[in-house]
């Protein structure tokens, strides 16, 4: 009897539920309030198009439920890390409960309660030389949800990109607002637009990728850069940040996929601080080798060093 017991209440409160929030489930009303935005043909091509996420921590996470929502219907997402208590400020898997799990594991999750039906493959140990082909296999574009400070990981995400044939999106949270740059198959590569070179150490990746990464320099007016350690790998980050590169991000996503525009390919750029209402597009012609961008790159090392003597 008591067996018996289990099993129903087991059926009664596990299986029943689940059950039946998948048989309520109907990907066209569930997406309809989409209608008018796309057409029907349109929202049937996200439903069958394919994103690759790299990385599932604060933009990653955003990036894979805002086009969850959007109704893009396959994802490969990776990410080898857990949530952390740092992260509660704005990492959208990040709560007490899921503190210690993995990242990809909360992530599609969350995206499988929004949408039941989405084909997702995981990397739960991330990216790395071994498998990041078949990581972007099969995907129709790709999203840099990598953390800031991880530069190898981010190159080999873009060089890799590059020889598939795959357009790579990457939109980087900085102050209250969002920098935002596309690399294509063609044309200038990450490497070029950031001006890296082989042998190059980490600390001159950072800084470039940082200066390259946002040319307006938007959000530098406000920011305490004495909370800024590239030895400690850590830096300011705010949720609103976060939610802006979502939707910068999952709107050239929804442009690529559905062939509303052409993705606006490095070296052009584009920087929306909403704290300064200020929106900022341009082309840096030679990347970060402009004359510009090197008396910016000389200034802020020279800050670095000053914060290094001094701490």
């Amino acid at each position: 009897f008591i067996d018996g017991g289990i099993i129903v209440l087991f059926y009664r409160y596990v299986i029943m539920p689940a059950m039946a929030g998948t048989e309520a489930f109907q990907y066209e009303t569930a997406f309809s309030s989409n209608l008018g935005l796309l057409s029907p043909e349109e929202q049937s091509r996200l439903r069958q198009a394919t994103v690759a996420l790299a990385g599932m921590g604060g933009v990653g996470g955003a990036h894979l439920l805002t086009l969850t929502r959007l109704g893009v219907g396959r994802f490969t997402i990776a990410d080898g890390d857990a949530f952390e208590l740092s992260n509660l400020n704005r990492q959208t898997g990040a709560t007490l409960a899921t503190l210690g799990r993995p990242k990809v594991e909360v992530m599609a999750e969350m995206a499988r309660a929004i949408n039941p039906e989405l084909a997702i493959r995981t990397f739960p140990h991330g990216i790395d030389d071994g498998n990041i082909r078949d990581f972007l296999s099969g995907a129709d574009i790709v999203v840099d949800g990598i953390d800031f400070f991880e530069m190898a990981t981010r190159r080999l995400l873009f060089r890799q990109a590059r020889a598939q044939g795959l357009s790579v999106v990457t939109c980087g949270p900085l102050g209250f607002g969002v920098a935002s740059l596309a690399f294509g198959p063609n044309g200038m590569s990450f490497d070029e637009f950031m001006a890296l070179d082989e042998g190059m150490d980490e600390t001159e990746q950072l800084l470039r990728f940082a200066v390259g990464l946002a040319p307006a320099g938007l959000h530098l007016p406000y920011l305490d850069r004495t909370r800024i350690s590239v030895t400690k790998r850590r830096g300011p980050s705010s949720a609103i940040a976060i939610d802006l590169c979502a939707a910068v991000a999952a709107t050239e996503v929804l442009c690529f996929l559905l062939k509303r525009r052409a993705l606006p390919y490095a070296p052009r750029y584009a920087h929306f601080d909403p704290y300064r209402q200020r929106y900022c597009t341009g082309t840096l012609w030679l990347g970060n080798r402009h004359p510009l961008q090197r008396v910016k790159r000389w200034v802020l090392k020279r800050r670095l060093r000053q914060q290094l003597a001094t701490s």
